[in-house]
Formats: structure tokens, C-alpha cells, sequence
């Protein structure tokens, strides 16, 4: 009799798993939709950040790269805990896209791999390129965490940036909903960094 129970509980806990499993696929595809549908790009490339964050690349990411958002997620983390947020702070719960950039050099001549997204709410405004507007990142899901940007290939410093700036969206969406509310379209002014 034991032994029918503790087969019961193994064959239990794997069906519950293989559902966890598939429901977890499902997302995964969903956020990767969305991710190519805003970019136009396909992400066949799969690796994890030595902290654990997931990236999926156009391209495949570079150490460095893996690195700088490891070092951004950092960054965000410490800054969120100062300003009294405990929620989505851990590396396993962001999922970053890396984007074939769309230009690499802003209207200044600097250096700046951005990708084209829809202008929506920019509409008519500064930022406005003729319907779309140039994105340093974007958000792509809240859950998971996921956000969208453009494929570096030096200054690293920036993506670590990105990737703090990106995250504040997401970890004041999952904290403080009103002041993500208050934040979270910078098409009325306000920009980064929100979180001090």
C-alpha cells in the first residue's frame, strides 16, 4: 500500500510539473512573439547571464554583453531596494531580447544602436521620425519581466543603462503601480533614471 501511495505522489508531482512545463512554453512563445512582432526580428539565439537572466539574441550575445545587462540588473536591484521595493529582484525573473539595431548612431553622430517601434502615443511629438520613433528599449511583457534592445558592439556601459532603465518599467509596474502609472509613458516629459 506504501508503495501504490508513493507512486501515486511521484506520478502526481510529474503531471503537475509537465504542466508547469508546458504552461511555461506557452508563455515563453507568447513573449517571444510579441518581442519579434515589435521588432521584426527572430530570436533563435538562447543563452543565460552568469547571474541567470535569459537572453534571447537576433544574434548570438557576446560575453561582454551578457556582463554589462548582469551589471545593469545589478543596478537596478540596489536602487529598488533603496527607494523600499522587494518585488522582481532576482536575475531569473527578467527576460531580455537583444534586437537587430535599427540605426547606430543618434542624431548627433553618437553612438547609440536603437531600435524603430511604432510611435503611438509619440505621435506628432519631438520624437516622432514619421510614425515610428527610435527606442533604446522597450518593454515587451510584465510577466516575466521582459524587455527589448538593440544589439551593442562597444560601449557596454550603455546597455547596462538600458537595461536599469527598462527594469525600473517593470519593477515599479510589480511595486508601486501608481507611480509606474505616473512613469511610464515618457511622451509627456520625465525620463531616466525614475528610481534614485
Amino acid at each position: 500500500m506504501k508503495n501504490l501511495l508513493l507512486i501515486a505522489i511521484v506520478f502526481a508531482a510529474f503531471l503537475m510539473t509537465g504542466d508547469t512545463m508546458s504552461a511555461q512554453t506557452d508563455t515563453d512563445k507568447s513573449v517571444i512573439a510579441e518581442a519579434e512582432r515589435i521588432s521584426g526580428d527572430a530570436f533563435p539565439k538562447k543563452k543565460k547571464t552568469p547571474k541567470g537572466a535569459l537572453v534571447y539574441g537576433a544574434g548570438k550575445p557576446s560575453k561582454d554583453v551578457l556582463k554589462a545587462i548582469d551589471k545593469g540588473l545589478k543596478n537596478l536591484f540596489e536602487v529598488a531596494k533603496k527607494n523600499g521595493y522587494s518585488m522582481k529582484l532576482n536575475y531569473s525573473d527578467y527576460v531580455i531580447f537583444i534586437a537587430n539595431a535599427d540605426r547606430d548612431k543618434d542624431s548627433a553622430g553618437s553612438y547609440s544602436p536603437d531600435i524603430a517601434v511604432n510611435a503611438g502615443q509619440y505621435k506628432d511629438s519631438v520624437y516622432d521620425k514619421g510614425g515610428f520613433i527610435y527606442a533604446a528599449g522597450m518593454v515587451v511583457a510584465y510577466q516575466p519581466c521582459a524587455f527589448l534592445i538593440g544589439e551593442h558592439t562597444k560601449d557596454f556601459n550603455r546597455i547596462s543603462d538600458v537595461v536599469r532603465y527598462e527594469g525600473e518599467h517593470l519593477v515599479l509596474y510589480h511595486n508601486d503601480r501608481k507611480r509606474f502609472n505616473e512613469t511610464a509613458d515618457h511622451s509627456k516629459g520625465g525620463g531616466h533614471p525614475i528610481l534614485q
